[in-house]
């Protein structure tokens, strides 16, 4: 029993078929720009994380190493030499303490005869 198509459905199925064949190319272009443009939006927060890292990395590394310098036996001599520099010079302002009250006295005899 062959039924007759109607002539308006089989139009109407050939346009939406073009139509669907016609937004195939555009429908696949914007679902590659929009994958495109994840994919470059992941990777600048991906090279923002990376320096964010590196960054920290940099300040732990700077601030060990500034640890270290102070800690060396280098800033332990360097201590003790201003330390003992300090010593030297309050034994000078004593020697010349001494020396000036000695001038004052006029050679200073120590008052024996």
């Amino acid at each position: 029993m062959a039924d007759s198509i109607n002539s308006r459905i089989t139009d109407s199925i050939s346009q939406v078929n073009t139509v669907v064949l016609g937004d195939a190319p555009a429908q696949a272009m914007a679902t590659l720009y929009q994958t495109s443009a994840a994919s470059a939006g992941m990777a600048m927060q991906n090279a923002v994380h990376a320096q964010s890292n590196q960054q920290a990395i940099n300040v732990a590394a700077t601030a060990e190493a500034i640890a270290m310098l102070f800690n060396s036996a280098t800033a332990a001599s360097a201590a003790a030499s201003t330390k003992i520099d300090e010593g030297q010079l309050k034994v000078l302002e004593r020697l010349t303490a001494i020396i000036e009250r000695m001038a004052g006295d006029g050679g200073g005899g120590g008052g024996r005869p």
